[in-house]
């Protein structure tokens, strides 16, 4: 495994009260011109991070999309797998998640045994994260693929409770995700009531479609904003929300 510089930039920022912005790449849904588009952008603008995931991509297209971004710039790349078969050495780091808003125990433990052998000899960076899927008003893709039940929106103590402890189990980021495709993003309030409670970085993402938005989940608390739908139906936004980050 590589020194940890991925994890280690992250609660510097959060330190120095630095935010940061990733663009979400899931490799099922991209068309070409516009990911070359949004590369370029992301590229020109600062773009802290590139995720790469989602909840039925194969591993062939996955790795032909992380050659394609290490092509063209040299923004970090950061797994977000859907399952334990979306691994590619070809990526930077990877979020190893926990479903922890969930009760499924092949997302709270199951495939990460799977897969530990393979992370054990790869070259990423493995970051332990605290995935907690939050209610977005309507069902989404990660939803019916876990087979589990996301935080009810209006629910800020079961949130900040179970942040709590994956923070105290040892989990080094939170995730607050109302996924993807989302109709309400993760309330602020809630976000605000999370942030406040942990002491590690926490990420927040699904449903932020606007540049006010990303603005606003930061004031709240938000350490590092995802967005992906939006930028893959304009990938012109990518420019507005970096603004909005720095």
């Amino acid at each position: 495994m590589n020194d940890k510089k991925l994890y280690s930039g992250l609660v510097e920022a959060k330190r120095l009260g630095e935010k940061k912005l990733a663009v979400l790449f899931d490799p099922d849904k991209l068309r070409l011109q516009k990911m070359e588009q949004a590369l370029d952008l992301a590229a020109d603008c600062g773009v802290d991070y590139f995720f790469i995931g989602g909840s039925l991509v194969v591993n062939n297209m996955l790795d032909a999309l992380l050659s394609k971004i290490k092509e063209r710039c040299a923004i970090p790349m950061i797994l977000f797998p859907g399952n334990s078969f979306q691994l590619s050495y070809r990526a930077d780091g990877l979020l190893f998640l926990s479903l922890i808003s969930g009760r499924n125990p092949e997302l709270l433990i199951g495939q990460h045994v799977i897969s530990a052998p393979f992370l054990k000899m790869s070259p990423l960076e493995i970051i332990s994260t605290g995935y907690m899927l939050i209610d977005g008003g309507v069902q989404t893709s990660v939803q019916y693929m876990s087979n589990t039940y996301p935080i009810p929106a209006h629910k800020d103590d079961i949130a900040v409770c179970t942040a709590l402890a994956g923070e105290m189990l040892g989990l080094k980021l939170i995730y607050l995700d109302a996924g993807s495709g989302a109709k309400n993003p993760v309330p602020e309030s809630m976000i605000e009531a999370v942030g406040g409670a942990v002491s590690v970085p926490l990420i927040v993402g699904g449903g932020i479609r606007t540049p006010e938005k990303v603005a606003a989940n930061l004031r709240a608390g938000a350490d590092l904003v995802v967005v992906g739908n939006a930028i893959e139906k304009d990938p012109g936004l990518i420019r507005e929300m970096m603004n909005a980050v720095r």
